[in-house]
């Protein structure tokens, strides 16, 4: 088991190297500078997010959509995955998350305009889309197509699934010494009755866990911050300056220079926020939408909302609490800085892991079956359903050794096809933001 830990971490780290950063990190400059800072829309964008009206042909509403696709990326990435980010990047790690957030806003702009320019509609009048038809109707790669889809099936067992339900399992444990296994039961038991139903049911549980779950988690990181105020300034200072400088660590850490934060910052960023990944793009093609862009400006708040607000408290909040120092990794160092909260702040944490973990689980099973569907066709999707369910179960009781490292490789694995239909099909979505924003009617019908 060490030899397979080992195995992978050092993949992971291959081909999280220069080459990936660069293409990731380069890729959000590159659109946003396209696309004219297309983040100075985002506050419009969250006015149009919160409309439940049916606007378009589609499966679900825009706010289902993008609280399903909220849902998939709020998880654990945003507790567990900076914990890990810092401890091993150091503070300046929460910089670099923050700035993948922030230039990551035009990646996932341009994510869901292109799949709802290229979804389809299935002959149950249902829609279908994502990377893998934007790379086989806009490139013409059916090749390319397959590969994304191959690894977004499966990389959804580590990113969406097991690294989800073993965070939750191993912090309920330290928290009330509930077993493992108990934990992974119960889970997989709410997953089933949720997901069995499909898009719209998944949608519906979504709409209403995910602002509860925001908002919640946001009110204890808040409380800590009041608590901690005095030491707010030197906190942020230290994260901009550790960002470009490193920071030797003490306590237990082995130190991590600009490198390892720019590496883990932009590592877990794209775990947390998943702009450039291109699973998002997968539930955007089931919204009903007038246009592309109006979709796409829907979408973008997805990343806004969970780097940019969510990750950012959590980072800052460890950072500041000062218990990165102590040697602490993963579920463990956010509970540790919660901590500081007496009595409510670690029911906050775990009662926001567990709504985090829930429903990720529940999107990322969307994004796993539409690959598989774009695979092998409609028969695959029941069966893989109920695969997922017990992967809920196994990702339980596993080591998080082994599931982290699998999840970095899978993503990374993703992300390469889906950059590169985005940096290929950079004219039409600057075609399509002029039509409907630039010099258009956000209003606009495409059809």
């Amino acid at each position: 088991m060490e030899l397979l830990e080992s195995i992978l971490s050092e993949i992971a780290g291959y081909i999280w190297g220069v080459p990936l950063i660069i293409l990731l990190f380069g890729t959000h400059i590159y659109l946003t500078i396209k696309l004219k800072f297309i983040q100075r829309y985002i506050f419009k964008a969250i006015k149009i997010s919160f409309s439940k009206n049916k606007e378009g042909a589609g499966d679900i509403s825009q706010f289902g959509a993008m609280a399903t696709a909220l849902a998939a990326t709020i998880g654990t990435g945003n507790i567990v995955g900076v914990s890990t980010a810092i401890a091993a990047g150091g503070p300046g790690a929460v910089l670099w998350m923050w700035l993948t957030g922030l230039f990551g806003i035009a990646t996932k702009y341009s994510e869901a305009l292109l799949s709802v320019k290229y979804r389809i509609v299935n002959k149950d009048g249902s829609m279908s889309g994502g990377p893998m038809y934007v790379i086989e109707r806009g490139m013409n790669m059916k090749w390319l197509a397959i590969l994304f889809a191959a690894f977004t099936s499966v990389s959804a067992f580590g990113i969406g699934n097991m690294v989800q339900s073993n965070s939750i399992s191993h912090m309920v444990n330290e928290a009330f010494n509930i077993p493992f296994w108990i934990t992974g039961l119960i889970l997989t038991a709410i997953t089933a009755l949720v997901i069995l139903g499909g898009i719209k049911s998944i949608a519906k549980v979504c709409e209403t866990l995910v602002p509860f779950m925001a908002i919640s988690y946001l009110v204890g990181c808040i409380l800590l911050l009041i608590i901690g105020y005095s030491t707010i300034p030197d906190t942020l200072i230290l994260i901009v300056k550790s960002a470009f400088t490193g920071q030797a660590a003490v306590g237990g850490f082995l130190g991590a220079g600009a490198k390892e934060a720019m590496r883990w910052g932009i590592a877990r960023g794209l775990f947390s926020n998943e702009s450039g990944l291109g699973s998002a793009q997968i539930v955007a093609a089931a919204a009903q939408t007038k246009n592309p862009v109006r979709q796409a400006l829907v979408s973008s708040t997805g990343t806004f909302w969970d780097t940019v607000v969510v990750c950012a408290f959590t980072g800052v909040v460890i950072v500041n609490s000062q218990d990165w120092h102590s040697g602490l990794n993963g579920a463990a160092l956010t509970k540790s800085a919660f901590a500081h909260l007496a009595y409510a702040g670690p029911i906050l944490l775990s009662v926001g892991l567990l709504t985090f973990v829930f429903s990720t689980i529940l999107g990322w099973s969307y994004y796993g079956e539409k690959s598989a569907e774009y695979l092998f066709g409609n028969s695959a999707v029941k069966p893989y359903r109920y695969i997922w369910v017990v992967f809920v179960f196994i990702g339980s009781v596993v080591s998080i050794d082994i599931v982290w490292p699998f999840a970095d490789i899978t993503n990374g694995l993703m992300a390469i096809p889906n950059l590169i239909s985005l940096l290929f099909l950079h004219k039409v979505l600057t075609a399509e933001t002029k039509k409907y924003l630039w010099e258009g009617d956000i209003e606009q019908s495409s059809e």
